[in-house]
């Protein structure tokens, strides 16, 4: 069952509940994929652009919540969180920091990377290997920290 039929299905169960904030963020969800399927790849979605789909919407819910705490808005803050965690239930699992730190090690001694001035070089490569799996946030900060550029 590819993510297009879940969310269908759990938009349907949603409705039948009447919970009106996942029934919303199923739909934000949903509008992402249509948006992905009439962009005219003319190919059929795969995991990782669901993943990326859903990577999206899980950004825009944090950068949100940041703003409306910045603003002084936690009621708002609090219902973004609601969405973010109804959003990070359809993800894979994140990787904890010393994962992450893990895989960066790998590319960072893999790339040769010695110094604050290699951490874009790594990023690239962290990237393609964490995509998904990790903020690129946690990433980042992870790289400057291991790289000496914190």
């Amino acid at each position: 069952m590819n993510l297009t039929d879940v969310i269908q299905a759990d938009i349907k169960e949603a409705m039948k509940s009447g919970d009106k904030l996942r029934l919303e963020t199923l739909r934000s969800i949903r509008a992402g994929i249509l948006e992905f399927e009439k962009s005219g790849l003319d190919r059929p979605m795969t995991d990782e652009d669901a993943i990326s789909i859903l990577t999206k919407a899980a950004k825009k819910r944090k950068d949100a919540i940041e703003q409306y705490l910045a603003a002084g808005r936690p009621d708002a803050a609090a219902t973004e969180e609601a969405e973010l965690a109804i959003i990070q239930g359809y993800l894979p699992a994140q990787m904890s920091r010393d994962e992450v730190a893990a895989v960066l090690a790998d590319v960072i001694a893999a790339i040769g990377a010695t110094g604050p001035s290699d951490v874009g070089k790594v990023m690239g490569a962290a990237m393609k290997q964490l995509k998904g799996k990790a903020d690129g946030t946690l990433i980042q900060a992870v790289a400057k920290e291991l790289l000496g550029a914190a």
